[in-house]
C-alpha cells in the first residue's frame, strides 16, 4: 500500500474542463489534467483491499491496485508496463469508460471513490508521451491465421493478443479505417483521433493486416473466411440503430438516426444544421453525443425529449451535466408519437407527455402515456437515439443449420465463456455476442476470445475453471453514477464475464 492514510488526507479531485463558452466553438479535447502531483495524491487515496472489488468490477481486470501504488512512488514506466499488460487500449478507456471500477471502489462505502479512470489516462498519457510503447512482436510464429470481421476494439484486442501469441490476424474492416465505433460513433472532443490512430497502430505494429472497405455479406461469405483461415472471430458492432415506429419516420428530410448522424462527420459528409433547431430522442451515451455534436455543427438550439426522468437517463453523469452546461435543454416525460412535416421537409415532431409507473424488466419505472397530451413541437432536425443492435442479416439458413444461431436480439450465440459458437472454429465476442455494451466489454471479450482461438489452434481444451466467469450482469448500481457515487452507498462487486489469460 503506497500511503495508508492517504485516503484520509487526501479528497476526491477530478480533472476539470475548458469554460463553456470556450469549448462549444471547437471539437478539440477540452479536459484539463491534474499535475503530476495531483495525480499521485490521488493515487495515494487507494487503500490496496485484501479483495480489490475496483479489479474484480472492471471488465478486463485492471490491477488497478498495483498501478496506483506505483503512480504514488512516481514509478510512471512501471505502471505503464503494469496497465498495458491487461489493456490495449488504455488511452481510450482514461477518457470514454463509465468507471464501473469506480462503482466498485471501497470507499464508496463512507466516502467517494478513486479517481481511477483520471489516474489511468494519465499514466497512458505519460507512456505516449515518453515513448514507452512499444510493439512487442513474438519471438515464434506458429503460421497459423485468424480471420477477424470487425475493427473496432473488440477486433482489434483480439488482433493484438493472438499476434503476441504468435499468430497472424486479418483484420476485415467495412470502413475505410479501423476503430469502429470509437472512431465513428464518439465525437472528436471526447476522444481525439489521434490518441486512437495512435493506439490502432502500436496493434498493426504487430504484424496485422488490415483489409478495409469489406463488408461481411456483400464483399466476403463466411463459408469462404472458414475455407482460407484456421480460426475465425466475429466481432461486428452493433450498427443498427432501433427506429422510433412513428408515423413519418421515414418521410421528411431532416430525421436520422443517432449512429448515422455521428458517421457523417467522421467521413466527411456535410452536415449542415447551422441555425436550426434540432431534436434529439434518447437518453443514452449515442443521444448526448448527438446533441452535443449539434452544438458544435451551429445548431441554434437542442433540444433532447426523454420518456422517463433525468433519474433514469443510461447515458454517463458527467455526459448529461456537460450536455447541459453547453446548452442542451431537456425535456422529460415526453414521448414521440409522429413526425410533422411538409413537401418533403420536416416541421416538427409530436410528442406526448408520460406519467411513471410500476418499474419493468430493467429496473426502472415503465412511461405510461397520458391521453390527450399531445403536443407538437417545432424543430428542422430530428436524430433518433434510443438503440442499437447488430446487423445480423448474413446469417442464411445454411449456417443457422450448421450451428450458428441468432437471438431475438439480433446477437449470436456462443458459449458464455469461451466465446465458441455451434460451428467449432468460429467465435464471436463484443456487441455482436453481448448487445450494446461498453468499450471495456468489448475489449474484455476481445481478449478473451483471443484466448480461446489460441486454445483451439493448439489443441487444447477451451474449458474455463468453472467458478472464473459468468453471463454479463447489469452493475448492481448505474455505471453513470461511477463518477460521483452519492456519500454512503456502497458499489458491490459485479459480476463480470472475464479471466486473465
Amino acid at each position: 500500500m503506497g500511503k495508508v492514510t492517504g485516503f484520509l488526507e487526501f479528497e476526491r479531485n477530478d480533472r476539470d474542463y475548458l469554460p463553456v463558452e470556450e469549448r462549444i466553438k471547437h471539437w478539440r479535447e477540452f479536459v484539463i489534467p491534474l499535475s503530476e502531483q495531483e495525480t499521485r495524491e490521488q493515487a495515494a487515496r487507494c487503500m490496496n483491499c485484501g479483495v480489490p472489488y475496483c479489479h474484480i468490477g472492471c471488465p478486463i481486470n485492471n490491477q488497478i491496485p498495483d498501478w496506483n501504488d506505483l503512480v504514488y512512488a512516481g514509478n510512471w514506466e512501471e505502471a505503464a508496463r503494469n496497465l498495458l499488460s491487461t489493456n490495449n487500449f488504455p488511452e481510450v478507456t482514461g477518457r470514454v469508460c463509465p468507471a464501473p471500477c469506480e462503482a466498485s471502489c471501497t470507499l464508496n462505502i463512507e466516502d467517494v471513490p478513486v479517481t481511477i479512470k483520471t489516474i489511468e489516462c494519465a499514466i497512458a498519457d505519460r507512456a505516449i508521451e515518453n515513448n514507452w510503447i512499444k510493439p512487442e512482436p513474438p519471438a515464434h510464429k506458429t503460421g497459423k491465421k485468424v480471420a477477424i470481421v470487425g475493427g473496432g476494439p473488440s477486433g482489434l484486442t483480439a488482433a493484438y493478443f493472438l499476434a503476441r501469441l504468435g499468430h497472424t490476424p486479418v483484420i476485415y474492416e467495412a470502413l475505410p479505417k479501423c476503430g469502429g465505433m470509437l472512431r465513428y460513433g464518439i465525437p472528436e472532443y471526447r476522444l481525439p483521433k489521434k490518441v486512437l490512430d495512435f493506439e490502432i497502430q502500436e496493434i498493426l505494429d504487430l504484424g496485422c493486416e488490415v483489409k478495409y472497405n469489406q463488408r461481411l455479406g456483400r464483399d466476403f461469405t463466411l463459408a469462404q473466411l472458414e475455407a482460407d483461415y484456421d480460426a475465425v472471430y466475429l466481432a461486428i458492432g452493433a450498427w443498427g440503430n432501433t427506429a422510433l415506429g412513428i408515423a413519418g419516420e421515414n418521410d421528411f428530410e431532416g430525421a436520422w438516426k443517432g449512429t448515422e448522424f455521428l458517421q457523417k462527420r467522421e467521413l466527411g459528409e456535410k452536415v449542415d444544421l447551422a441555425g436550426k433547431k434540432v431534436v434529439v430522442v434518447g437518453g443514452g451515451n449515442t443521444a448526448m453525443d448527438a446533441a452535443r455534436s449539434s452544438l458544435r455543427m451551429g445548431a441554434t438550439e437542442v433540444v433532447l425529449l426523454y420518456r422517463r426522468t433525468r433519474k433514469e437517463m443510461p447515458a454517463n453523469a458527467v455526459e448529461i451535466e456537460a450536455a447541459e452546461h453547453e446548452g442542451v435543454k431537456y425535456h422529460f416525460l415526453a414521448a414521440p408519437t409522429r413526425l410533422v412535416g411538409e413537401a418533403g421537409k420536416l416541421k416538427g415532431i409530436e410528442f406526448q407527455r408520460m406519467e411513471l409507473g410500476e418499474p419493468d424488466s430493467s429496473g426502472r419505472r415503465r412511461p405510461v402515456p397520458v391521453a390527450g397530451s399531445e403536443t407538437v413541437m417545432d424543430c428542422d432536425v430530428v436524430i433518433a437515439a434510443i438503440g442499437q443492435f447488430p446487423l445480423v442479416d448474413w446469417v442464411g439458413d445454411d449456417l443457422k443449420e450448421r450451428g450458428l444461431k441468432t437471438t431475438k436480439w439480433k446477437t449470436v450465440e456462443a458459449d458464455p465463456r469461451t466465446l465458441q459458437t455451434g460451428i467449432p472454429k468460429i467465435f464471436t465476442g463484443g456487441d455482436l455476442f453481448s448487445g450494446p455494451a461498453l468499450v471495456v466489454d468489448a475489449i474484455g471479450a476481445g481478449r478473451r476470445a483471443a484466448r480461446s482461438i489460441h486454445y483451439f489452434l493448439s489443441g487444447k481444451p477451451l474449458d474455463f475453471p468453472a467458478s472464473a466467469i459468468v453471463k454479463p450482469e447489469k452493475l448492481p448500481e448505474s455505471a453513470a453514477r461511477a463518477q460521483n457515487p452519492p456519500l454512503g452507498t456502497a458499489g458491490a462487486p459485479p459480476k463480470r464475464y472475464w479471466m486473465s489469460m
